[in-house]
């Protein structure tokens, strides 16, 4: 088994995330990756993005929504996910019932009866049947039916009827909203065998990583993902064990790291941190109190530096954004040199 220190591991992650550097269209860095978390939209735009071919634009990212390559909805843990629809399904295969019945008693805390629910579902597929429509449209349309949305029930309804593969975000509308859309979601001919190859695939795109990060990833119970990735690996789908540290891991087979990459800027919500439940190997306590301040859930920007994560970085609201400043808070100590870097990196963000 082969051993790997913090820094190759940390490395090794660059390049299975894309961050080392990139030739993946916005979708296929998302297939790569098999699903990013999305509950903020714009920092999940920006992700794939900087995943994806220099030169690559939020527009060109929009754009593959609008093809119908990209979909947005609710998966794993019972938060927002982008993935192509055939990975959704395929997670939603996996997690779909569990995740449904979390949602529902959610939805009787608020008040919602089985009846509501019903309705609402015939309202929303009569509603979709004529194309994508706004958020606010199909809440309009609920509340014309007699279907209360106050109080969290329409996000409640969205997202139980989402894990009934009714309803997804889908294209944009004049580039900045996120229009929802109905159709029958991909059919799964295989649960188990799609489930491995998917699993296979976001080791690949996140190694090292262990199997209890993994099952966290997707939501699951240990066991079965244990089993899921031993599955994965007897059938060649070429996962490796190694071992970082005292942990045992597993990567792409044949995975390198990659050099010294130096600053890379990431979104708030990104998955170099949330991708995994041990940060440990990527920031320290006092930088994820940063990135995470008041344990709020909010995930701000990170600055990494070959890996680690150094602070938190931010272009503020403004009427115009060229003029708007940078706000950093760089919590580890970096030489003058990497702090100059990181200052031009924020500087010429393309992503704004």
């Amino acid at each position: 088994m082969r051993e790997l220190t913090s820094t190759d591991a940390r490395r090794m992650r660059l390049v299975a995330q894309g961050l080392h550097g990139s030739e993946r269209s916005p979708a296929e860095a998302v297939r790569h990756m098999v699903a990013m978390q999305g509950q903020d939209l714009p920092a999940v735009l920006r992700a794939i993005a900087v995943r994806s071919a220099p030169g690559t634009t939020l527009d060109d990212v929009r754009a593959a929504f609008d093809a119908g390559e990209l979909v947005r909805s609710w998966a794993m843990r019972g938060t927002l996910f982008v993935a192509a629809p055939d990975d959704l399904a395929v997670l939603h295969a996996a997690t779909g019932e569990r995740m449904r019945r979390q949602e529902w008693r959610m939805c009787e805390v608020r008040g919602i009866e089985q009846a509501a629910a019903e309705l609402a579902a015939d309202v929303l597929v009569d509603a979709l049947a004529d194309g994508p429509l706004p958020r606010p449209a199909m809440l309009a349309a609920w509340e014309a039916a007699g279907i209360s949305t106050a109080g969290g029930r329409g996000y409640h309804l969205l997202a139980l009827l989402a894990y009934d593969g009714l309803v997804r975000f889908g294209p944009f509308e004049g580039g900045r909203d996120q229009l929802l859309v109905g159709g029958a979601r991909p059919a799964v001919a295989d649960p188990e065998a799609a489930l491995d190859d998917a699993l296979a695939r976001m080791v690949a795109a996140r190694g090292p990583i262990d199997a209890d990060d993994v099952a966290w990833w997707m939501g699951l119970p240990k066991v079965p993902v244990r089993a899921a990735l031993e599955r994965a690996a007897a059938l060649g789908t070429g996962l490796e064990p190694v071992r970082v540290g005292d942990r045992d891991a597993l990567v792409a087979s044949g995975a390198a790291p990659g050099e010294a990459t130096g600053v890379v800027l990431v979104p708030g919500f990104d998955e170099w941190i949330l991708g995994y439940r041990d940060r440990s190997l990527v920031a320290s306590r006092e930088v994820l109190a940063a990135v995470v301040p008041g344990a709020n859930g909010v995930f701000r920007p990170m600055v990494l530096v070959d890996g680690v994560a150094v602070g938190t970085w931010r272009i503020p609201a403004a009427r115009s954004k060229a003029s708007a400043a940078p706000v950093l808070e760089i919590v580890e100590r970096v030489p003058a040199a990497v702090r100059t870097r990181i200052d031009r990196a924020v500087a010429a963000w393309p992503h704004r």
